[in-house]
């Protein structure tokens, strides 16, 4: 058995490493990025919150975005891991600043809640809750340790 291991050679190791794919998904946040290996990548405005597959192909630099339909929507250069890098595409930059500044208008602010006095029925109430002589104590403690006494009995 041993002559016969002996007798076949073994093949040279490979140049480059197995061409596996390393793929996950990401959910968008709310500024048009995707969260992979410490850092962000850019995806189109209007995303935030779906998940999208983000695939890696060992021994590449580059990371593949895809829609949740397969559709590849970016291709990115890998910043190096953990280095909490944001890479946008200059595509990507435009849109997402389009994006925010249509968002914003010329119109002026809601007006403000204005601070009336109080009218007759509140009047009313405040003076029910305050008793017949009109002092400021609301709640009656003496009332509440005569309960408690009460109680301990």
């Amino acid at each position: 058995m041993r002559q016969l291991a002996d007798a076949e050679p073994l093949l040279d190791l490979p140049a480059a490493p197995f061409p596996a794919i390393v793929e996950t998904t990401a959910p968008v946040r709310d500024n048009a990025t995707v969260a992979f290996r410490g850092n962000c990548y850019s995806t189109p405005p209007g995303l935030a919150g779906i998940p999208l597959t983000l695939r890696y192909r060992l021994g590449t630099g580059t990371l593949e975005v895809h829609s949740p339909a397969g559709a590849l929507l970016v291709t990115h250069r890998l910043a190096p891991a953990g280095a909490g890098a944001v890479v946008r595409t200059p595509e990507h930059r435009a849109a997402l600043e389009r994006a925010v500044l249509s968002a914003f208008t010329m119109a002026s602010p809601c007006d403000r809640k204005g601070n009336s006095p109080p009218g007759p029925a509140a009047l009313a109430a405040a003076a029910k809750l305050l008793g017949p002589e009109g002092n400021d104590v609301v709640v009656d403690l003496a009332a509440y340790q005569a309960i408690a006494e009460g109680a301990g009995r």
